[in-house]
């Protein structure tokens, strides 16, 4: 009596089952698929790299240029009949200087003032004849107040006959609203190039789980947790994430780098200064290689939360 009942009393603790030990990864890690996925990764790495330090340039360009715009202010003198426009010019010139926060004022020759019509008038024309106004560049003092507007304009309109003041405002705006688009822009152009690599990672994913699905099933079937079977996926997809997103990542890098050096080499040409006045030195700086560098990361940790996501969602349709 005493023995059947110590065996039905008899409860031995059972040792927990352990993960299977698997001798090769569940996805082969040199694969044609494989290697067409991180060629993917690199293309989509570079085109967001791309982006990112375009608006970088932009976004410092435009920053640059409202510093120095904010701290030019011009005046126009037009001529009228029966006053000296020299004198009216050396006028207002007197004027500006004795503002407070300016640090230079210079009035434009008759002939400079021609030459900012050439662009719209051509060149080689006689301008005699016509009421061309005289300009007055006034700059201010880095770092000092800028001059009252204001009490400016009230006292070259009350000593200066046909003077009027320009403070390009409006300018500033205009490439306020320039840099933000070009922002914007670039963040709808990233979430596109995130959507694509998702997309992409999805469906090599699920190419990935079908032609390994024998295994897949038998681990999900013997007692293998899901997180352990996505484990593999997610570990596999993030090498290949980080190798795909290195190697974009240092092709836009280095297309930079040749950029301000080839930019540094051709100064002086039209076409040189006007790109050199629209994206800079072509130097993204330290936090523009930073934002690459961490942009690599970013889609590398997408694509392994993408895939197992994926494989999550797969393992539960297997009954």
């Amino acid at each position: 009596m005493t023995e059947p009942r110590a065996r039905e009393l008899d409860v031995t603790p059972r040792m927990p089952q352990a993960l299977p030990r698997l001798r090769a990864p569940i996805v082969p890690g040199n694969s044609i698929a494989g290697r067409a996925l991180v060629a993917v990764v690199a293309i989509m790495t570079f085109l967001a790299s791309m982006t990112t330090g375009a608006v970088v340039l932009v976004r410092g360009a435009a920053s640059d240029w409202q510093a120095e715009v904010a701290r030019e202010i011009t005046i126009q003198v037009r001529p009228q009949s029966g006053r000296d426009l020299e004198a009216e010019v050396r006028k207002a010139a007197d004027i500006a200087r004795a503002a407070p926060g300016v640090s230079e004022v210079r009035p434009y020759t008759k002939e400079e003032s021609s030459r900012l019509l050439e662009p719209w008038l051509g060149s080689g024309l006689a301008l005699d004849d016509l009421p061309v106004p005289r300009m007055v560049v006034v700059k201010t003092a880095q770092g000092a107040p800028p001059p009252d507007i204001a009490v400016l304009r009230k006292n070259l309109g009350e000593q200066v006959a046909g003077a009027s003041i320009d403070d390009h405002r409006g300018w500033i705006e205009q490439m306020r609203s320039m840099s933000r688009t070009a922002m914007l822009g670039g963040i709808l152009i990233l979430v596109l190039v995130f959507a694509a690599t998702a997309l992409s990672v999805t469906f090599a994913t699920r190419g990935a789980i079908a032609t390994n699905r024998p295994v897949v099933e038998v681990l999900h079937f013997i007692g293998a947790p899901d997180s352990f079977i996505a484990g593999h996926f997610q570990r596999h997809f993030l090498w290949l994430g980080l190798k795909g997103g290195a190697i974009g990542g240092a092709a836009a890098i280095l297309l930079f780098v040749l950029a301000e050096i080839v930019s540094g080499w051709v100064p002086g040409s039209a076409n040189a200064d006007r790109v050199s006045a629209l994206f800079g030195g072509f130097s993204l700086g330290a936090a523009g290689y930073v934002a690459i560098g961490i942009q690599v990361i970013v889609i590398a940790m997408l694509i392994a939360a993408t895939s197992r996501r994926t494989v999550n969602r797969t393992l539960q349709s297997i009954e």
